[in-house]
């Protein structure tokens, strides 16, 4: 059987990422298990040229964010782990309070109650004592919190190089080997120069 990895979209700025999340595991032995939310729906539908059913057709499964009942709602349903990208502050604060009102974040508290890797691509800026202290408090419990923060090393042409790069990076913490030309490779010049005569 394919690995299964849950991916969670909310309704936070920046639904292209957990869209091309999505596109870049379609090159992947991995079954992926979606969840969007209701303010998902309309940020896909205001940001990006998609639609809610042109993004659930780039996953395996599509599941409520309000059916408890799923199947990923338990530990004893076997997963890689799960990213929620973009992670609105919203589902931060009940992912670190243990609130596990919809689907999204009880997922998550499978997660962390498995020790399966959770990584939280949380999209906000600037960020006050409340987020910072609930991020300090699910990266002690084991989850990867990885903000969208663009990389500039490999000349992005456009904003999709930068989402893609991001992406790439995001699943990177799951082990995934996915090719990627914007990887860091040293600077050449400079290496010459220190070690030049």
């Amino acid at each position: 059987m394919d690995e299964r990895l849950v991916v969670a979209i909310t309704g936070a700025s920046g639904a292209a990422y957990g869209i091309r999340l999505l596109e870049r595991l379609q090159d992947l032995p991995v079954e992926a298990h979606l969840i969007v939310t209701r303010w998902a729906r309309v940020t896909i539908e205001h940001e990006t040229g998609y639609s809610f059913a042109q993004v659930k057709d780039l996953a395996d499964f599509t599941h409520s964010e309000h059916d408890q009942a799923a199947a990923i709602s338990s530990g004893s349903f076997l997963t890689r782990g799960m990213v929620i990208v973009p992670c609105s502050v919203k589902t931060l604060s009940a992912i670190a309070t243990g609130y596990a009102h919809n689907l999204v974040c009880r997922a998550a508290d499978v997660m962390l109650k498995e020790r399966r890797p959770l990584v939280l691509v949380v999209r906000e800026t600037p960020l006050h004592t409340i987020h910072l202290r609930n991020m300090v408090t699910l990266s002690e419990l084991g989850a990867t919190i990885a903000p969208p923060a663009p990389a500039f090393y490999g000349r992005p042409h456009d904003i999709e190089d930068i989402v893609d790069h991001t992406v790439v990076r995001i699943l990177d913490q799951f082990g995934f080997d996915l090719e990627a030309s914007s990887r860091w490779e040293g600077l050449k010049s400079f290496e010459d120069e220190l070690n030049g005569p």
